[in-house]
């Protein structure tokens, strides 16, 4: 699942992903998101945004889907701030915008362990 707010990166980040092989759903904002995983669609990874508006931001959403779902795989995305490990769920990785998209599909399978 991707979720960000700018709507031209995420159709574009998803599109990319789409063309590697991976099931994408895509979300615009936390909510969005949650919904999403409240459906009970399989979801094995969340690429997100760290800043969006909404009830809650992309650092807030990761603690949240760790919580609840604890299998899916978390990779973040910020262009306005860097993240150390220690401030993601355990496991997570962090890309700085702009990111290669070639990088963040090679991160996805390997989370994944494709």
């Amino acid at each position: 699942m991707v979720v960000e707010d700018e709507p031209l990166i995420r159709i574009d980040i998803a599109d990319f992903l789409r063309s590697e092989g991976f099931l994408v759903f895509e979300a615009s904002n936390a909510d969005e998101a949650i919904a999403i995983l409240e459906t009970g669609l399989v979801i094995e990874a969340m690429f997100t945004d760290i800043d969006m508006p909404g009830s809650m931001d992309g650092l807030r959403l990761s603690a949240a889907v760790r919580d609840r779902w604890p299998p899916i795989k978390i990779v973040a995305t910020s262009g306005h701030r860097a993240m150390a490990a220690a401030d993601l769920p355990g496991g997570s990785a962090f890309f700085g915008k702009p990111y290669d998209h070639a990088a963040v599909a090679a991160c996805l399978r390997g989370v994944l362990s494709l």
